[in-house]
């Protein structure tokens, strides 16, 4: 099921406070400006045509778990420009590295897919499918350190992933397994690839599991609720609003989560507050990517 309400807790967003609702749109501002100035400099060809993977739509879902695991080490897919955002990764260092810099955060050889930041505590993907699971898996089991360990719906098919999820399940690994489910493999939607759900297969292993929206005081109420109880699965539906790869946009997405969280913000009596924050941030971001520019 695909909805902008699925598995919503009346007054979820009231459970926290009014600070931490602030701290949360910020994040959101950032993530978003960040990419906005990426789309546009990937358009004027300042970024050079490597594949490049915006997480425009779906940042709402990083910000959720950062804000409940900020100290958590986060092993990503392609799409992570939100991950290494939120959990507080130098901006210029990545807005360099999808430059092609040498002082980008992987020396200019990773690209967007591969990025990391090691003071955030967020390793690099090597591009494949699905490869980051196992390797997080090993890493939790290896340090004891709470982890994310974050897929996409397609990489969550692989046969090594589901195996990966099954051996944290018996050994009792200190991860937290989240699906960024948009419901697209490129473009192929879920009912053309599979008949069974990934809540239901963390279920059978016998691990806690949610199947939710992109609401980002939910996810964060299920990321608090399941950290003491892993490990355990979120499967979160998002809705990406650019391409797979590039700047390309077919029309509007299904729900606009950036529009439902400033109403939910006015809800809570903190339209003022929103307005000085989208304003100041975009300052900054554009501030940063016009160092370059220049």
């Amino acid at each position: 099921m695909r909805s902008s309400r699925l598995g919503m807790t009346e007054g979820v967003s009231r459970q926290f406070s009014k600070e931490k609702s602030l701290e949360l749109f910020s994040k959101i501002c950032r993530c978003r400006d960040f990419e906005k100035n990426a789309a546009k400099a990937y358009d004027e060809k300042l970024i050079q045509r490597i594949p490049l993977y915006l997480s425009l739509g779906q940042e709402s879902v990083s910000v959720g778990l950062s804000m409940a695991l900020p100290e958590a080490k986060q092993f990503g897919q392609h799409r992570c420009h939100d991950i290494y955002i939120c959990w507080g990764g130098n901006l210029r260092t990545l807005r360099d590295e999808l430059l092609g810099l040498l002082t980008g955060c992987a020396g200019g050889m990773g690209g967007s897919a591969s990025i990391h930041s090691p003071t955030a505590g967020m390793f690099g993907h090597d591009g494949l499918m699905g490869t980051q699971i196992p390797i997080a898996v090993g890493y939790a089991l290896g340090s004891g350190n709470v982890t994310i360990a974050i897929m996409g719906d397609a990489s969550a098919e692989e046969g090594y992933v589901l195996g990966a999820i099954g051996e944290a399940a018996s050994k009792k690994a200190p991860i937290l397994f989240v699906c960024y489910d948009n419901n697209l493999s490129i473009l192929t939607e879920i009912s053309a690839r599979r008949s069974w759900s990934m809540v239901d297969e963390a279920r059978a292993k016998k691990i806690p599991a949610i199947d939710i929206t992109d609401d980002p005081w939910l996810v964060m109420h299920y990321a608090n609720k399941f950290k003491n109880d892993l490990p355990a699965f979120i499967n979160v539906r998002t809705c990406r609003e650019l391409w797979h790869a590039g700047t390309g946009c077919d029309g509007p997405p299904e729900w606009n989560r950036y529009k439902l969280v400033k109403k939910e913000m006015a809800t809570l009596g903190l339209e003022k507050e929103v307005e000085t924050i989208e304003k100041t941030t975009q300052e900054y971001i554009d501030s940063i990517w016009n160092e370059r520019r220049h």
